[in-house]
């Protein structure tokens, strides 16, 4: 299965799993008048939303490059994450709203038992869920299922934090019967809604700085220039490095510095291995290399990727005013 079809089948598990939790908490949350079990049924329902966001950007995303689209379709995908990281800022507005007005008009819970079950069993799923679209994101370098997965892990943390409090107020009731331990339910509430804000902010820091189309990460251009420097003595120097990405896809460009006397023929074929050699390493990336004559006498902006001595760079510099 290639990593498109890979990709596809994990968003289209995460749909399926979602619209089965959010019928199932809806339904509890109603019985039990529990705003914090309504609260995750509205952070799944959101989690729902992103996943079918999710399935059909990492379908568009597979799309080959066009007349429209010559850089490819995988910008589809950093839009997908921005907008499911937005998503969850609208549902942690939402359960802080709802937690409020609970507070201030406060109802008892019933058949609690219920409530902490719904809560573990949508934290088991939504973990295994969760783990299989991270291993899938990262595999295939999807941000799109990689949001997604963030969005159900943030979700096991909060049905955590609603199966406690609810635990907490079955335990009140046994422990101190008459005691109004209601109140926790509201506040669980508003503590899920905190740490998904923090994941929302997460996120969208995350997906959003490719659409700036900022350079790749800094351990990723060292190996690049690793990959450069490794065509020494042929490769002189090099300069003008820039990279970015778009969804999965990375784009990388420079100038390196070669022999004057060097055939055109040589210098493609140059150019050709090195562009091998980094795609080995970064699959689905597109190489741009111009390729300039040395004649020994660096300025400023060669001399920073430059791989001669200064006494190379004199011997060459002799030999090309000659």
């Amino acid at each position: 299965m290639d990593a498109p079809q890979r990709k596809s089948r994990a968003a289209l598990i995460s749909v399926i799993s979602n619209t089965g939790l959010v019928l199932l908490k809806l339904v509890t949350g109603l019985f039990m008048g529990s705003v914090a079990v309504l609260s995750e049924a509205a952070h799944s329902a959101v989690d729902l939303i992103a996943a079918v966001i999710a399935f059909f950007s990492v379908k568009a995303s597979g799309k080959p490059a066009d007349a429209g689209h010559p850089f490819g379709h995988g910008k589809i995908e950093n839009i997908s994450g921005t907008v499911e990281a937005l998503l969850i800022f609208l549902a942690a507005g939402w359960i802080i709203f709802e937690a409020i007005e609970k507070l201030r008009s406060p109802k008892p819970l019933e058949v609690l038992g219920w409530g902490i079950a719904v809560m573990m069993v949508s934290a088991l799923v939504n973990l295994a869920v969760s783990r299989m679209l991270f291993r899938v994101g990262r595999e295939t370098d999807s941000p799109a299922l990689e949001a997604d997965a963030w969005h159900l892990r943030t979700d096991v943390y909060t049905s955590a934090g609603v199966t406690a409090g609810l635990a907490l107020i079955a335990l009140g009731n046994l422990v101190l019967p008459g005691r109004d331990f209601h109140w926790l339910d509201p506040v669980a509430g508003i503590v899920v809604a905190l740490f998904i804000i923090k994941a929302a902010y997460d996120l969208t820091v995350r997906s959003a700085k490719d659409l700036m189309d900022v350079p790749l990460p800094a351990r990723e251009e060292k190996r690049v220039r690793e990959i450069i420097a490794g065509g020494r003595p042929v490769i002189r120097g090099y300069h003008y490095l820039r990279t970015r990405k778009a969804g999965s896809d990375r784009f990388i460009e420079f100038h390196i510095q070669v022999d004057s006397r060097m055939t055109v023929e040589e210098s493609h074929e140059l150019a050709r291995k090195l562009t091998g050699a980094i795609k080995e390493q970064f699959p689905h990336t597109t190489v741009t290399i111009h390729i300039e004559p040395c004649n020994g006498e660096c300025s400023d902006k060669c001399l920073k990727g430059c791989f001669l001595t200064e006494q190379e760079r004199l011997v060459i510099a002799r030999e090309h005013r000659l």
